[in-house]
C-alpha cells in the first residue's frame, strides 16, 4: 500500500513538472494585446504575427553606400564586407540572381548563424545541408549537360561531387560522404535558369516533396527573410520607454512571419528556446565591428537593403512559376 502510495505520488509530481513546463512555453505565445490579434488556431496571439503584408516585389534601386571596411573584422569568421560583396555579386544580371555568388552570400550567413552560439545549429545545420543540395545538383546538371559524367554513373554520385571538392572546410561534411563542393566557372547559373532546367526536366512536382533545387531554394528563401527582418529589428531605434527589444524577441518576431507558418508544431515550440540562448544586442554589434547602436545602424541597412533586392527578385521568380509553396 506504501509502494503504491509513493507510485501514485511521483506520477502526479511527474504530472505536475510537465504542466509547468507547458504552462511555461505557452506564456511565451501570450498575446500582448487584446484577442483580436490572435491568430488561426495553430498560431500564437502575438500582435507581431499580424505584420502589415510588405508589397510582393519592391521598386528595386542602387545599393545604399556602407560605412568603409577595409579591414575584416579580426577574430571572427563572420564578415559583413564578403556578405556584402556576395550579394553584390549575385545581382549582377538584371531581373536575375546569379547562383553561386548567392550560395557564397549563404556561406557567410552561415557564418554569422554559427556565432551565435550552439543552440542556433538546430537552424544552421539545416540551412547547411540545402547550400550543399543546390550546388551538388547543379553541378550534377553541368556535368550531364557536358557529358562528362565518364565513370560517374558507375560509382554514383560521390565521383560527381568530388570534381568539385577543391578547397572545402573540413566542417562541412553533412550529407554523410558529401562535401561542400564550390561550383566550377562552367557550372556557374543563375536561379532562373536552374528553375527553368528543372522545369523542363520535369524534377519539380507541384503535389508531393521532391529533392528538386527549386524546392531547395525555397526554404533558403524563406530563411533569408527571417534573417533580414531579424536584422531589421537591430536596426531600430528604442520605443517610447527608451528600451531596445532583445535579439531574442526580434528573433521570434521574424520567425512568426517568415518561417513559423511553415513548420509543425513540434519544430515551432523548440524554436522558442532557441530564441532564449540568443546573445544579447551588444555581441550582435560587435559581430559587424561596431561598438554603438549609432555606428551599426548604416552598416545593418546596407546589409538588409542589399537582403531585400535579393530576396525580392528571388520571389518574383520563384512567383511566376507558382513556386511559393512547393510541398
Amino acid at each position: 500500500m506504501v509502494t503504491l502510495t509513493r507510485m501514485t505520488l511521483l506520477r502526479l509530481l511527474l504530472l505536475a513538472a510537465m504542466l509547468a513546463l507547458l504552462l511555461f512555453i505557452s506564456s511565451l505565445w501570450l498575446p500582448h494585446t487584446g484577442l483580436t490579434d490572435c491568430g488561426d488556431s495553430w498560431q500564437p496571439c502575438l500582435t507581431f504575427f499580424h505584420r502589415k503584408p510588405e508589397p510582393p516585389f519592391p521598386e528595386e534601386a542602387e545599393l545604399p553606400k556602407a560605412p568603409p571596411l577595409t579591414e575584416e573584422c579580426p577574430g571572427q569568421s563572420f564578415q559583413a564586407r564578403h556578405l556584402l560583396a556576395y550579394l553584390k555579386s549575385s545581382m549582377a544580371s538584371a531581373d536575375d540572381v546569379m547562383l553561386e555568388p548567392y550560395l557564397q552570400s549563404w556561406d557567410e550567413l552561415l557564418n554569422f548563424m554559427e556565432s551565435l552560439g550552439t543552440m542556433v545549429s538546430f537552424f544552421s545545420d539545416k540551412v547547411k545541408e540545402k547550400v550543399i543540395l543546390i550546388r551538388v545538383l547543379s553541378l550534377k546538371r553541368d556535368l550531364e549537360a557536358h557529358g562528362k559524367r565518364g565513370t560517374a554513373d558507375k560509382s554514383g554520385p560521390q565521383s560527381e561531387v568530388n570534381v568539385a571538392q577543391r578547397n572545402c572546410p573540413d566542417d562541412m561534411k553533412l550529407l554523410g560522404d558529401f562535401s561542400c563542393p564550390v561550383l566550377p566557372l562552367e557550372a556557374l547559373r543563375s536561379i532562373r535558369s536552374m528553375v527553368d532546367a528543372e522545369l523542363k526536366e520535369g524534377v519539380v512536382d507541384f503535389s508531393r516533396r521532391t529533392e528538386s533545387g527549386c524546392r531547395t531554394l525555397l526554404r533558403l528563401h524563406r530563411s533569408l527573410l527571417w534573417l533580414k527582418l531579424m536584422l531589421e529589428g537591430l536596426a531600430e531605434g528604442p520605443d517610447s520607454d527608451g528600451r531596445y527589444r532583445t535579439p531574442g524577441e526580434l528573433s521570434r518576431a521574424a520567425y512568426m512571419v517568415a518561417l513559423a507558418p511553415h513548420h509543425p508544431w513540434v519544430l515551432r515550440q523548440a524554436a522558442e528556446f532557441l530564441f532564449l540562448a540568443l546573445p544579447d544586442r551588444p555581441f550582435f554589434l560587435r559581430l559587424v565591428c561596431a561598438r554603438s547602436q549609432r555606428e551599426a545602424t548604416p552598416l545593418l541597412h546596407a546589409i538588409i537593403h542589399a537582403l531585400e533586392l535579393v530576396h525580392s527578385r528571388t520571389q518574383r521568380i520563384l512567383a511566376e512559376h507558382g513556386m511559393l509553396e512547393l510541398p
